[in-house]
């Protein structure tokens, strides 16, 4: 920001539940801002480990840490809105940052430059490093700033994700506050549903930076649940029933949504011949019944076909995954199924994307060409 303008009040938040092993590193890197107007709120969801005695050695140190203490347990992203409600009234933006995560020195500073100088932005996100790659990649240098609805729209069509959890992007308080509780508290992954409610009106913002750092989850009982039951599939459908008619137009709405439950039943399949346990089924039964699509047996008899001819066509290839799948026998608690199919899932997007663009591309070329042209052009052309 230029010398001598006041630094607007950024609420840095943590909601945490046992975060001894990597606290210290999370509010290091708080500490480490070259920004310095923050305030920084520790939400500790009834901990049983040392991270209360952590918090409080910070908290005695500086004047800007303070703490919150839920007396009993409440679910993750419960936690979350009570640690939205921490934050000051004076704050501009908010910030989170994961117990196990931290912020990279000029992650304030460069995520305020930017919405301080496009005052449309309601969410700025940046690259991020998970485990040892970079991700949340994909716009093009240098796009600091792209319409909301248009980026909303190229994430449901399949442009590559470029949000991010909350520890990577930071949003508007005064849009946060419009809404309480501003996080779905029946949905494992609200955080994304979030940044697309606050762009329906605003602008994104984004640095070509990499300025937060995410491990590699795989112990937290949230993140768990989430790849052992792959809560990815229904909380993917229940946003785009939520935002798809706001960002897409009715007829890719519905191609978007005919994808979407083609894939889900494609992992259905594989769960089928993995013979995924009661927990599973359970699961994804009464998901699709409560987002208005219960199980079709024939849509899945259908799939399987369309499994068992991928296999006869590419045996090489996919002979090797369905045997995988028959020696799993059953439960899928280290959630390797989920994440597999995430996997493929997201390769599966890009693509539909790049085609998008691509028919796109043709189309405006075809109504370029189908103009009537001026004088100029023709001579234009005849010189060319």
């Amino acid at each position: 920001m230029p010398v001598g303008v006041p630094q607007p009040l950024v609420s840095v938040l943590t909601p945490v539940f046992n975060g001894e092993p990597y606290l210290v590193q999370a509010i290091e890197s708080v500490l480490a801002q070259t920004y310095t107007n923050w305030e920084y709120v520790l939400v500790d969801n009834a901990s049983t480990d040392r991270t209360a005695e952590i918090i409080q050695r910070y908290v005695d140190k500086d004047p800007r840490i303070r703490v919150r203490t839920n007396p009993a347990l409440v679910p993750v992203i419960e936690n979350h809105n009570i640690a939205l409600r921490q934050m000051s009234s004076s704050a501009k933006y908010v910030k989170f940052v994961y117990a196990d995560d931290l912020l990279f020195p000029e992650c304030l500073e460069r995520m305020v430059n930017v919405a301080q100088e496009n005052p449309t932005v309601g969410l700025v996100a940046s690259y991020r490093l998970q485990g040892d790659w970079v991700d949340l990649d994909g716009l093009p240098y240098p796009s600091a700033v792209v319409p909301g609805h248009t980026i909303c729209r190229w994430i449901l069509l399949g442009f590559p994700y470029v949000f991010g959890p909350p520890t990577s992007h930071m949003m508007r308080a005064d849009v946060v506050r419009r809404t309480d509780p501003f996080y779905d508290e029946s949905s494992l992954h609200a955080d994304e549903a979030g940044c697309y409610e606050v762009l329906q009106h605003l602008d994104f913002g984004f640095v070509h930076q990499v300025l937060s750092f995410s491990r590699i989850r795989g112990e937290g009982i949230t993140f768990s649940r989430a790849r052992r039951l792959n809560t990815y599939l229904p909380a993917g459908l229940k946003i785009l029933q939520r935002y798809g008619r706001v960002y897409l137009t009715p007829e890719e709405y519905e191609q978007v949504l005919k994808s979407r439950l083609d894939v889900y039943y494609r992992y259905l399949v594989q769960a089928l011949l993995a013979r995924a346990g009661r927990e599973v089924w359970e699961y994804h039964r009464r998901a699709l019944a409560e987002l208005g699509f219960p199980l079709s047996q024939r849509r899945l008899a259908l799939a399987l076909l369309q499994h068992v001819r991928r296999v006869l066509l590419s045996p090489g290839s996919e002979l090797p995954k369905v045997i995988r799948l028959f020696r799993h026998h059953g439960a899928d608690d280290d959630g390797w199924l989920a994440t597999e199919f995430r996997e493929v899932l997201e390769a599966a997007s890009h693509r539909a994307f790049v085609k998008w663009v691509e028919r796109q591309e043709a189309a405006r070329v075809v109504a370029m060409h189908a103009q009537p042209r001026t004088r100029n052009d023709a001579a234009h052309a005849v010189c060319t």
